[in-house]
């Protein structure tokens, strides 16, 4: 059923447009520096987190749509999103390797991130998964390590991201479905991970 209101159509651009999942991993790893660290502690935590991972991304995508390579920022077809995928999951590898030498400790959210990466990878074989849906749902699990209450409501607030996904005709109900189950499995081995590990 196609949607034609003008408000509900605007109303989904605002929020596909805000909660990509590269503003949602900024937000949430603001408030956990927020939640966790002292400035000079979050300061060294996430800035190779944004010259790693964010910037680099940004620019790729960027670059990728001014010179033709990729239709949009979503980078919405299929094929396109093979090169997009590779080039997150070696930067995320990346900083995963810098931030061990810089920690000298494993840094599980990204980890399961790069894990998360690989099998929208994968499943990018099959279906176009929704990557909005995805990784946000996997935001509302990061979130609910440290505030269930705000955990949930990503989770939500997920769901209403994947819905606009396909009042927006990026994505069918299929694709939604299909990043939200690989985010939702994920996510779960993620929060298992994490009780065993830091409880």
């Amino acid at each position: 059923m196609e949607i034609k209101n003008p408000l509900i159509l605007n109303l989904s651009k605002v929020i596909s447009n805000f909660f990509n999942p590269l503003v949602s991993l900024v937000i949430y790893f603001f408030y956990y520096s927020y939640k966790n660290y002292t400035w000079e502690q979050a300061s060294g935590k996430f800035l190779p987190i944004l010259l790693l991972l964010i910037i680099p991304i940004a620019l790729w995508i960027y670059r990728n749509v001014k010179n033709g390579t990729y239709t949009n920022m979503d980078v919405s077809n299929r094929k396109q999103r093979y090169s997009l995928y590779i080039f997150i999951i070696i930067a995320t590898v990346i900083f995963l390797a810098v931030d061990f030498y810089l920690h000298k400790e494993m840094d599980w959210a990204i980890f399961m991130l790069c894990i998360l990466l690989i099998l929208m990878q994968i499943s990018n074989f099959f279906i176009k998964s929704s990557m909005h849906t995805s990784l946000n749902i996997y935001v509302a699990a990061l979130f609910f390590t440290i505030e269930p209450i705000i955990g949930i409501f990503w989770f939500l607030l997920s769901i209403l991201i994947g819905i606009t996904r396909v009042i927006l005709k990026r994505h069918t109900p299929k694709e939604v479905i299909s990043g939200g189950l690989i985010a939702i499995f994920v996510s779960l081995i993620y929060l298992v991970m994490v009780k065993a590990i830091i409880f």
